[in-house]
């Protein structure tokens, strides 16, 4: 418990003047006066009053400090408890969070590594099936060209394909410019011969038919598949399968990010003749 005493000097709010070093000048810290604490204290708050008169700069009582301020006209002393101790009473931590310095990303991507698309990017439900003169496929949606390329076939009624559907393109740009593609059996051309296409025009529009699609290499005149060329082995329709420019065909989707059909990675038979992608 606190004690404290204030004492108001009765009609002038001086102090009396003391020169320094004469004996009886007050300290910063000397006290005042105690009062006497009352009767009915707890033994355990009671302290006994301070001895009359100048007691130093430093006072006691049952070994406690008091602390005594001086004002002119007043003089307050009180008896300090020790400051609580615990985290209320510390600074709290200050931390600075510095951030890592990022790199500024450009205005524009860099332009891809790969001259060509994937041609069945927005097909649903596609399923890779057998490799065989080209790739089997099953789903429904947009197909586009590998690459630019000018159309050189369009058709939806041959009779050579099951479905009907005949679309040949040749590519015009990147490392295969000059190789005929087809794509055949359930799809419907959506351009006509001699139109010019890029990446992102849609050439036609697969269904889920009864036979899926196929897609490959062409032979230059745009007649069938590459495979039955001589020069590829003159592989038809009747196998054996996979050929090696249907393997070849495979290699290249794959790479383009379309999913792995069962034979790939195969042996094939025929020849894949010189200037097309390794199968």
């Amino acid at each position: 418990m606190t004690a404290l005493a204030v004492s108001a000097a009765a009609g002038s709010a001086a102090a009396t003047q003391w020169a320094a070093g004469t004996p009886g000048h007050p300290a910063a810290t000397r006290v005042a006066a105690v009062s006497a604490p009352p009767a009915n204290l707890p033994a355990a708050d009671r302290r006994p009053p301070a001895a009359a008169g100048p007691v130093g700069d430093t006072a006691a009582l049952a070994g406690e400090p008091l602390i005594a301020i001086d004002h002119p006209g007043i003089s307050l002393t009180t008896l300090p408890y020790p400051r609580p101790k615990g985290r209320h009473h510390r600074r709290p931590a200050v931390t600075v969070a510095v951030a890592a310095p990022t790199s500024t990303p450009s205005q524009a991507p860099p332009p891809s590594s790969a001259p060509y698309s994937n041609p069945l990017r927005a097909v649903t439900g596609l399923i890779p099936e057998r490799v065989d003169m080209g790739v089997d496929f099953s789903g429904s949606g947009p197909v586009y060209p590998l690459g630019d390329a000018v159309i050189t076939s369009a058709t939806g009624n041959s009779s050579g394909w099951p479905g009907g559907g005949w679309i040949t393109y040749r590519l015009t740009d990147g490392p295969d410019a000059g190789l005929m593609v087809y794509v055949a059996e359930d799809v419907q051309p959506t351009v006509s011969v001699g139109e010019a296409v890029t990446p992102s025009t849609v050439i036609a529009n697969m269904y889920n038919g009864s036979v899926g699609i196929e897609t490959g290499w062409a032979m230059p005149d745009a007649a069938s598949a590459d495979s039955q060329m001589p020069e590829a082995g003159g592989i038809g329709g009747n196998g054996p399968f996979p050929t090696m420019v249907g393997l070849s065909f495979e290699n290249l989707l794959r790479s383009l990010g379309v999913p792995a059909s069962p034979g790939a990675g195969g042996s094939g038979y025929g020849i894949l003749p010189p200037g097309y992608p390794a199968a």
